[in-house]
């Protein structure tokens, strides 16, 4: 089923929900539409799923970047560094299936809306999280404000998924994501 879900995942953030056809979908599931509609009622159900897979697929590495860095500053230089990294190549054409979907889908849909809203939100306790502790170990100065520092520094992060669609380099999006660190100083 994972394997099946990683295809929607691709196809879903290349297309977008409402461009993917049911035959799309199933070849990339490796799927027949018969068995698609057995495992999932429609869809939108597919979706849903590839949707929960892939922020948990991504919430995951984020996570190991995080534990990789030091100090409370390393570590949000290691979550631009993450979505950097996300923003340039095929892996940034194919786009982020959180921000698309915030596009695509959340303003008709309620329940894609809250999912999306929530996983924004969970970013933004992380940003500012990490920022209260490089308040404590002194690498972010206590001048450094948290709430707005950390919705600043997730709208930049959800922006270079965005800006990774129209093709940078990863040179590019690295000295983007370095230049906002400049925001801690």
């Amino acid at each position: 089923m994972d394997m099946a879900l990683d295809g929607a995942i691709r196809i879903f953030r290349e297309r977008g929900f409402h461009a993917t056809s049911l035959g799309e979908l199933g070849a990339a599931m490796n799927l027949t539409a018969g068995s698609i509609y057995k495992a999932f009622a429609d869809k939108r159900a597919v979706f849903l799923a590839a949707l929960e897979r892939y922020m948990e697929i991504r919430q995951a590495s984020l996570q190991r970047s995080i534990n990789a860095a030091g100090s409370g500053r390393d570590k949000v230089l290691a979550v631009l560094h993450f979505y950097a990294e996300s923003a340039h190549g095929v892996e940034g054409e194919r786009g982020c299936l959180v921000v698309g979907s915030a596009t695509d889908l959340a303003t008709f849909d309620s329940e894609v809306a809250g999912r999306i809203t929530a996983a924004l939100q969970r970013t933004e306790k992380l940003l500012a999280d990490l920022i209260r502790s490089g308040h404590k170990d002194g690498s972010i100065p206590s001048t450094v404000e948290v709430a707005s520092t950390a919705r600043l520094l997730l709208s930049v992060t959800q922006g270079f998924r965005i800006v990774g669609k129209a093709g940078r380099t990863r040179a590019q999006m690295m000295a983007a994501a370095d230049q906002a660190m400049r925001l801690l100083h």
